[in-house]
C-alpha cells in the first residue's frame, strides 16, 4: 500500500523554496511515501486535520506537536531609493513611525537593540498578505517593509532596494517540521524530515550567504 504524507506549507514562509525543481529532486530520491502538500497561510490543527507534517516558524506553542529544526530564514527591512529620496532613512526603529510602512501578514516588525527584542507596529496604508505583493509595493517606492530574504534579495541584488536599519536586525527565525506526538515514530515521518533538511537548510544558508555578500558590497 502506497504510503501519502498529508503536510499544509504556509505560502509566505517556504513555497517559494520547496515547489521547484526541489519537489522533483526529493520525489527522486524517496519514490515512497507520496507527499501531499496544501499551501494556505492559516494555521491548521494537524490533529484534528489529519495532517501528518507542517512547516511553521518561530515559537512552537502547541503541545501536542513535536518540532524537529530544519532551517533558518533572515528577515530584512528595506525601502527603493527612490522612496528614501523623498522621505529621508529612518536611522532608528522608533523613526519607523514617522514613515509609510508596508504591512505584510504580521502586524508587529521585529528588532534586536541592545540584546533585547524591539517591535514596531507598522503603519501604512497599503497592506496584503502576500510576500511578493509587498516587496513589489516597496520597489514601487510605496514605503517601508520587512520581508523574509527570499523575497528581498532578488531586488537587492539590483540595488532596487537598500537594507535599513541592519544594526538591529532581528535573529534569525528558526524554521520547523511538526508533527502530532503520536506520529513521531513513523518512517514516512522521518523521510520527509530528511529531505526537509536535506534541500530546504542548504537552500536557506545559501541565500544568507548571498545576503551578506550583498550587504558587504553596499
Amino acid at each position: 500500500m502506497t504510503q501519502v504524507v498529508r503536510m499544509p506549507s504556509t505560502q509566505r514562509t517556504c513555497t517559494l523554496e520547496w515547489n521547484d525543481m526541489r519537489q522533483r529532486s526529493t520525489a527522486d530520491k524517496h519514490p515512497k511515501p507520496n507527499v501531499a502538500i496544501e499551501l494556505s497561510n492559516n494555521i491548521v490543527d494537524l490533529v484534528g486535520d489529519g495532517f501528518d507534517l507542517a512547516i511553521r516558524t518561530g515559537e512552537l506553542k502547541d503541545g501536542r506537536l513535536l518540532g524537529t529544526l530544519v532551517a533558518e530564514r533572515r528577515f530584512y527591512t528595506c525601502a527603493a531609493p527612490d522612496y528614501l529620496a523623498r522621505q529621508g532613512e529612518p536611522r532608528t526603529v522608533q523613526e519607523l513611525g514617522e514613515h509609510r510602512c508596508i504591512k505584510g501578514t504580521s502586524g508587529s516588525w521585529h528588532y534586536l537593540g541592545a540584546g533585547k527584542d524591539v517591535h514596531h507596529r507598522p503603519n501604512g496604508r497599503f497592506c496584503c498578505s502576500s510576500g511578493q505583493t509587498v516587496i513589489k509595493a516597496c520597489v514601487a517606492g510605496l514605503g517601508i517593509c520587512q520581508l523574509p530574504e527570499l523575497y528581498v534579495l532578488p531586488y537587492l541584488c539590483h540595488a532596487m532596494v537598500k537594507l535599513l536599519l541592519e544594526d538591529v536586525r532581528p535573529k534569525d527565525e528558526p524554521i520547523w517540521a511538526v508533527y502530532p506526538r503520536r506520529r513521531h515514530l513513523l518512517p514516512k515521518i522521518h523521510a520527509a524530515i530528511d529531505a526537509l533538511k536535506l534541500e530546504l537548510g542548504p537552500t536557506m544558508h545559501t541565500d544568507h550567504r548571498i545576503g551578506r555578500h550583498l550587504i558587504q558590497q553596499n
